[in-house]
């Protein structure tokens, strides 16, 4: 598949300079296409029987495969769920952590993995996005280390496997890194997934990777959680990480995911880490650039003026991007999908 094949699957690209995946990614004309065909048999056919319940499941397992080769994992330790926020509601709930326990995050997270940290009922330690720091920030009563491997802000990366010198369990947002950069679950022991950004798949649909699934109690059990259950609710746990499956996903959902699974190239990576890198290349005589060199695939900056109102002027050209809010930073970012004429019409916007 060449460049031009594969970046006409999203007819947004016709239209805008669209960099803002970091948020939600384009959606290629496949998953559009899958979708619309489910929905059309559901309309003609019905949603009922053996073999359209047999047809969902056996879909729920390809999307379990795809994620678990998106992150480098098995499909055993791949739970559906979907958002990046239950994800981490699923873990830290699954803890059962109480007000005597603490926990560690950064200052630079986002309110996905916050909420559930604060509604845990520990004591949420906030500390710079800094090894060094997470790792002083630990005492005899933390729990958990709760990080993103890339920063939604600044779209720095930390260095995950580093933090396993505390000890702890670690739980990482992968948000901003799923699909965005060649996968490393190296020191993770809990990463989510948020396929509607960098996966350019539908909304809802996410995963969530659990290094060893038996040993995390289901604290949130949906319907799918068991295969046999008792007029008490006690219940027969599914095998592996299906047993934290977050609830049912639609026909088309999941055939729009699996179409967009499908369109990545091999050469996803690549191509997105060297548009980053000219998209640094073109901004920096124009903007102060605060994404370290070869961190990610944003490049967030702070530009002269109102960081929101040159959002909606660039949007006004056909460019869109986003702001950081409560940061003064507009964060661009850059998939593979990405080509020279869209940061051509990002710097020409600065100018």
């Amino acid at each position: 598949m060449t460049f031009e094949e594969a970046r006409s699957e999203f007819p947004v690209l016709e239209r805008q300079a669209y960099l803002n995946a970091g948020s939600s990614g384009p959606l290629p004309r496949a998953a559009v296409e899958a979708a619309q065909a489910w929905l059309a048999r559901d309309l003609e056919q019905g949603r009922s029987g053996t073999a359209y319940i047999e047809e969902l499941a056996a879909l729920r397992e390809q999307a379990r495969a795809g994620f678990a080769e998106v992150v480098g994992a098995s499909p055993e330790q791949i739970a559906l769920t979907d958002s990046t926020s239950r994800g981490c509601q699923i873990v830290v709930a699954g803890l059962g952590l109480s007000p005597q326990d603490e926990v560690v995050t950064t200052h630079e997270e986002h309110f996905g993995l916050l909420g559930p940290l604060r509604g845990s009922g520990a004591r949420v330690v906030v500390t710079a996005a800094d090894e060094d720091a997470i790792l002083a920030a630990v005492t005899p009563r933390t729990r958990l280390i709760a990080v993103s491997q890339i920063l939604w802000t600044t779209g720095r990366r930390l260095d995950i496997e580093r933090l396993r010198d505390a000890g702890l369990p670690v739980l990482v947002d992968g948000a901003q890194s799923a699909g965005a950069v060649a996968p490393d679950l190296a020191g993770a022991d809990y990463f989510t997934i948020s396929a509607q950004k960098w996966l350019c798949a539908p909304e809802p649909t996410g995963g969530l990777f659990i290094r060893e699934p038996e040993h995390l109690p289901v604290a949130l059990p949906s319907y799918l959680a068991m295969t046999a259950h008792e007029p008490d609710g006690s219940y027969t746990a599914r095998g592996g990480a299906r047993r934290f499956d977050s609830g049912w996903l639609s026909g088309p959902i999941l055939s729009g995911l699996l179409a967009s699974l499908a369109c990545h190239p091999e050469w996803r990576y690549e191509r997105a880490g060297e548009m980053a890198a000219r998209c640094r290349e073109l901004l920096e005589p124009l903007v102060e650039i605060v994404t370290p060199p070869g961190h990610s695939t944003l490049v967030s900056f702070r530009p002269a003026g109102d960081a929101k109102e040159l959002v909606a002027a660039l949007d006004q050209r056909g460019v869109v991007v986003r702001d950081i809010p409560g940061h003064g930073l507009v964060r661009a970012s850059c998939g593979w999908w990405t080509n020279e004429d869209d940061l051509e019409r990002l710097a020409d916007g600065l100018s």
